[in-house]
């Protein structure tokens, strides 16, 4: 049966650079991407545009990314480096769970260097817990999504220790490659070469998994546990 993955990061870009191979590869597969960002990330913005004139172009970024992967993105109003753990927004993503009722759950690790990263690993956390509950009254009935799964990104690399690998088809990688370059700072960025990286690292882990490419995840501790019935 196909599934619906759900994946939720601070800025737009974050899950679609971090998550975005196997996003690629789900949707191939006949699965449903829905990829939502807490914050535009505008102000990343070129020297040469303002901020809100750039906060629109991640948006119409984020819509052409979703598109190409037949998905669908959504970008919450939030500004770009203030996100506040609260419940007003710990809901909101929590309704957005019980809405379209994903399957898996994908955020960021809980340690980064930058703190909207973090403050979503926390919201989503708490979100997933919320939609989950049959005692918090809202629009839509509760909905239990499973994960969260930890992407891998450079900004958030402390103490992160990849656990679940997930295969990237051919197809899936090639897919990806088209997609992200819809996004202005994975292939113009002066500070850094996310999309060359994130190339790299999904060979890196493809050859650590025995595969071609992959993309790697981490999970809480509570999760790491594997049960067999004999050796």
């Amino acid at each position: 049966m196909n599934k619906t993955v759900m994946a939720i990061g601070a800025h737009i870009g974050d899950m679609e650079l971090t998550a975005g191979g196997v996003l690629a590869t789900m949707s191939l597969n006949g699965d449903q991407v829905i990829t939502v960002a807490l914050t535009s990330g505008e102000k990343g913005n070129p020297k040469d545009m303002d901020v809100e004139t750039y906060r629109k172009q991640k948006q119409n970024e984020a819509n052409a990314f979703a598109d190409l992967l037949g998905g669908k993105s959504i970008v919450l109003p939030y500004d770009d480096g203030t996100l506040v753990h609260d419940q007003k927004i710990s809901f909101e993503v929590a309704d957005l769970i019980r809405k379209y009722k994903p399957d898996y759950l994908i955020t960021h690790w809980k340690h980064s260097m930058h703190k909207d990263h973090e403050t979503t690993h926390h919201i989503v956390n708490d979100a997933q817990f919320y939609a989950a509950l049959s005692g918090f009254k809202r629009q839509d009935p509760p909905h239990f999504a499973a994960g969260p799964y930890y992407a891998e990104n450079w900004e958030d690399s402390t103490n992160f220790k990849p656990y679940h690998y997930i295969e990237v088809s051919q197809e899936g990688y090639q897919l990806w490659q088209k997609a992200i370059d819809t996004h202005w700072f994975a292939i113009h960025s002066s500070s850094f070469d996310y999309k060359a990286y994130y190339e790299a690292l999904m060979i890196v882990r493809g050859r650590e998994a025995r595969r071609k490419y992959a993309q790697a995840f981490e999970v809480l501790e509570h999760l790491k546990k594997v049960v067999k019935s004999s050796l």
